[in-house]
């Protein structure tokens, strides 16, 4: 096992037997936990953490994971900075506003392996700049006019020409009643909801237009974290590798996972989970992020470039 207990433990275990408190094996050493919360509403990219779980995959790597799902308001940052639990999962564009605003927060690794955000259109827009003159839906987000600009400028089109909106999180229902033309969303859930919808959309995915292929969803914990359990973390990014090789082999069983955890309806997890398997990953490269940086700044999402080496773990914790 990977820590002995204290005598006085070891001496209580061996009075009572194998009764509370013991690993999975049966000795008596109890397996650490680390909680982790999600980030939003259990789907398709969480599909390899509840296979780890699952699978018994966290336990070979050393670790009790435990999942927090979110509750109607989600904040997985905010779990993770005050304690309430070890590690977190958290889009990278918010990883970056924490980081540069001196948050004690860091990243160990990533769950997939592209941007997620894009453009959806309905109706006769064929391309990006074709929506000057149009009516688009911005949830309130920094991130949505950001990406809004980064696509029409990539293709020759100007947002100051755009007509934006706020709807909140109503992307698709305001584009399927045709009150917007159409919405920045995520092309692996709204843009799949919308197809199964029956709704015939286009989808300008923003790495196609000049955004680099950073990873959209990684993992965190508190700096004192990995430095106090960098063993611990280390087994937890080890057990989420060996969940999304899980999720390909049995993608059954992924889907099973979601829709009980979730609540969405088998089709539409089925359809998410085909749509994100072919980008799942847990690497943190710095080439990659010095890109997403850059991109970041330029775009308006972040005030200034987080301290890359602070923000994210991009050696083994």
């Amino acid at each position: 096992m990977r820590r002995a207990l204290g005598l006085v433990v070891a001496l209580a275990v061996a009075l009572v037997g194998c009764g509370g408190g013991g690993s999975d094996d049966g000795s008596a050493n109890p397996l650490p936990e680390i909680t982790l919360a999600l980030d939003f509403t259990p789907n398709a990219v969480h599909a390899p953490i509840y296979a780890a779980v699952r699978e018994g995959l966290d336990r070979g790597a050393g670790v009790r994971l435990r999942i927090r799902a979110p509750g109607s308001s989600p904040d997985s940052l905010k779990d993770v900075l005050s304690g309430a639990t070890d590690m977190g999962i958290l889009d990278i564009h918010d990883l970056g506003l924490a980081a540069i605003k001196g948050k004690n927060i860091v990243a160990v690794g990533a769950l997939v392996q592209r941007p997620l955000a894009a453009i959806v259109t309905v109706g006769d827009v064929r391309r990006p700049r074709e929506l000057e003159g149009r009516r688009v839906g911005v949830s309130g987000l920094p991130s949505d006019p950001a990406v809004l600009d980064a696509v029409m400028r990539e293709d020759g089109g100007d947002i100051r020409e755009v007509e934006q909106v706020t709807i909140g999180f109503t992307a698709v229902q305001s584009l399927v009643s045709g009150k917007v033309a159409a919405v920045p969303v995520f092309w692996n859930a709204e843009g799949v909801a919308l197809r199964e919808r029956g709704v015939a959309v286009r989808e300008f995915r923003v790495d196609d237009y000049g955004a680099p292929r950073y990873p959209e969803v990684v993992i965190v914990c508190r700096r004192e974290t990995l430095e106090r359990r960098g063993e611990d973390v280390r087994a937890v990014v080890e057990a989420l590798a060996a969940g999304i090789e899980s999720v390909r082999a049995d993608p059954g069983a992924a889907v099973a996972d979601v829709v009980k955890a979730g609540g969405a309806s088998e089709a539409l997890v089925r359809a998410q989970l085909d749509a994100v398997t072919p980008i799942y990953g847990t690497a943190l490269r710095r080439d990659v992020l010095e890109a997403w940086a850059d991109w970041d700044v330029e775009f308006g999402i972040l005030e200034r470039r987080p301290d890359l080496g602070r923000a994210f773990a991009l050696e083994s914790p």
